[in-house]
């Protein structure tokens, strides 16, 4: 396996990690700030200027400089379709649903992204991998997300978020051919502020954040330094490893939002078809990582990391 697929393997399984701890505590955080909109903007905007100052301001301008107008349209793109319109939904239908539904929805992801790959990016899944999904589902399945499964208005939202996360990352793959992840990671978090912001005021709810309580506040900071974590891993995931495999990864996410859920979640109950659901999805991982096809193990890209 090539090295920088390896590397971008090691950052799938990071930001798998965070995004399982990100996924319970926004499903807490969202309830203590109230407005799911208002919240998901204020975050958004301390990772967009974060990854500002941190990236483009000090590392990246020149890479900026030379954006074609063709790159500035594929950034703005991913603003709007990954850092913004999919955020509102997300935190709106994880206001009205559970931290284990929607972790389990947000772990779909796998699935429309490889879809996606296959279409668009010309990956390829043998028997196997599709092997590998199916136990991936099987996984979740014993963990217990379907048995409390409902379909209602805050599961279709995160649902519709998650696609349009898949059409993202997809875009985004392409573009990481020839821009940075900190480029396209700035462009998904800054530009999809400012459409954010715009939200925030074309419904006249921009006030409410100079109405934050302190405790709203706290908790605002704590998901937006979750956000910067998974954003700054998975570019880089997404820029040498497969967007197949990195998504795939992404599902080890959904135990750990149900294990944060056993300890802090009163009567939430860890059975022994968890223990199952655990080892299929490692299984399926696994399975998914060690039978790739090997042209698709190989690292095409020369855009620095």
């Amino acid at each position: 396996m090539d090295k920088k697929v390896s590397l971008g393997i090691y950052f799938a399984f990071v930001t798998a990690v965070i995004s399982g701890f990100a996924n319970y505590f926004s499903a807490v955080a969202v309830k203590i700030v109230a407005n799911p909109y208002i919240f998901t903007t204020v975050k958004n905007v301390l990772v967009g200027l974060a990854l500002c100052s941190i990236f483009v301001l000090i590392k990246n301008r020149e890479e900026i400089k030379k954006l074609k107008i063709r790159d500035w349209l594929i950034l703005i793109l991913i603003g709007l379709i990954g850092g913004c319109i999919p955020f509102l939904l997300f935190f709106k239908g994880l206001s009205l649903s559970t931290p284990v539904l929607g972790g389990f929805i947000h772990k779909s992801l796998f699935i429309w992204v490889s879809i996606l790959a296959i279409i668009f990016l010309r990956e390829k899944l043998g028997k196997v991998q599709w092997l590998a999904l199916a136990l991936l589902i099987l996984g979740n399945y014993f963990l217990g997300a379907f048995k409390t499964f409902k379909f209602g208005q805050g599961e279709m939202l995160i649902m519709i978020a998650v696609i349009l996360w898949a059409v993202e990352f997809t875009v985004a793959k392409k573009a990481l051919e020839r821009i940075s992840p900190q480029v396209v990671s700035w462009a998904r978090m800054f530009i999809g502020s400012i459409f954010l912001i715009a939200y925030l005021f074309a419904t006249k709810q921009s006030a409410g954040i100079l109405h934050l309580t302190p405790v709203a506040m706290l908790w605002t900071v704590l998901m937006s330094a979750f956000l910067f974590g998974y954003v700054f891993f998975w570019y880089r995931a997404l820029k040498f490893a497969p967007a197949s495999v990195v998504s795939s990864i992404l599902v080890i996410g959904s135990p750990i939002t149900t294990i944060l859920s056993i300890f802090f979640v009163s009567g939430y109950k860890f059975s022994q078809n968890g223990v199952y659901g655990l080892i299929l999805i490692m299984v399926g991982i696994l399975v998914f990582l060690f039978f790739q096809p090997r042209n698709q193990l190989t690292a095409k890209s020369s855009v620095p990391c």
